[in-house]
């Protein structure tokens, strides 16, 4: 399918080149750069990012998704403190901090997750943490690791509708995800609880609302809607792009239905200005 013009970026290529240079010098990945986020220029000429722990392997192999899946490596012990110190070298009051999916590990890798929180709210006083996990296999100590590090952001993305979840998320389950929203609500009611679903797999309209209602119900306050770009020949095709229009939309859907913030458009991310939808809740 050719790609339509309303999601085609264009992005300064030297700063990119700059900040690439600067995480590889101290050993750390970005999310935008391994997913292959086509915001990642834009974010970058800023410059933010999204903060990926936990190694560049995932031990899950989603079909949308272009991050690695060999073995993974052993943790980092040091990782929190070097995320920490980068973090403060880009001047940065907003941290976001996502993972591979990290299943060979006893936590799922939440007591890195806590580690990296703990480090970057020391080196920076009065920054924002918002953290994107996996479902860490619905273990809620695990969760709870997590949650008692005291991040600012709880985001755990539902990414597709249940009917789907075969093909996009074979090794993910929906009411799981589901659960994981729930119960982050509930141990930490004053921390905001966030998710994102990606659209053009070929889901019903209908599909998507349904979605977005359990989401409400789990006790989200935050909702990210994008469209869904094949990031690569080895990943799912792309089978429908979704209209701007039909993001505002499910914008209003979202709002009328309680969200407090919604970011809706073909080029929404999970972490894309992280910051000032942070600033609705």
């Amino acid at each position: 399918m050719r790609l339509p013009d309303w999601v085609k970026t264009k992005y300064p290529p030297q700063k990119v080149h700059e900040l690439k240079k600067s995480l590889r010098e101290k050993g750390l990945h970005t999310v935008c750069e391994e997913a292959r986020c086509p915001n990642m220029g834009q974010c970058f000429a800023r410059p933010t990012a999204a903060f990926m722990i936990l190694g560049t392997d995932c031990t899950r192999n989603c079909g949308f998704c272009s991050v690695g899946h060999s073995a993974p490596l052993p943790q980092d012990q040091e990782e929190p403190e070097k995320l920490a110190r980068a973090a403060k070298e880009m001047g940065l009051k907003y941290v976001v901090i996502t993972s591979v999916t990290r299943d060979d590990l006893p936590d799922g890798g939440a007591g890195q997750f806590a580690n990296c929180i703990r480090a970057v709210k020391s080196a920076i006083p009065g920054a924002k943490v918002e953290v994107l996990t996996p479902d860490f296999k619905g273990d809620l100590d695990a969760l709870r690791a997590v949650l008692e590090a005291e991040p600012d952001v709880f985001n755990h993305n539902i990414e597709t509708v249940p009917f789907l979840y075969p093909v996009v998320r074979p090794q993910a389950d929906y009411q799981r995800s589901l659960f994981v929203l729930k119960s982050a609500r509930q141990h930490a009611p004053g921390t905001p609880v966030k998710s994102g679903l990606m659209l053009g797999f070929g889901e019903t309209g209908e599909e998507v609302l349904g979605v977005l209602r359990d989401l409400r119900a789990a006790g989200c306050e935050m909702i990210t809607l994008g469209q869904y770009l094949r990031p690569g020949k080895e990943n799912l095709p792309v089978i429908e792009y979704i209209r701007p229009g039909r993001f505002d939309e499910l914008k209003q859907f979202a709002l009328s239905i309680g969200f407090k913030s919604v970011a809706s458009g073909p080029l929404v991310r999970s972490s894309m200005n992280a910051e000032e939808y942070y600033q609705h809740v």
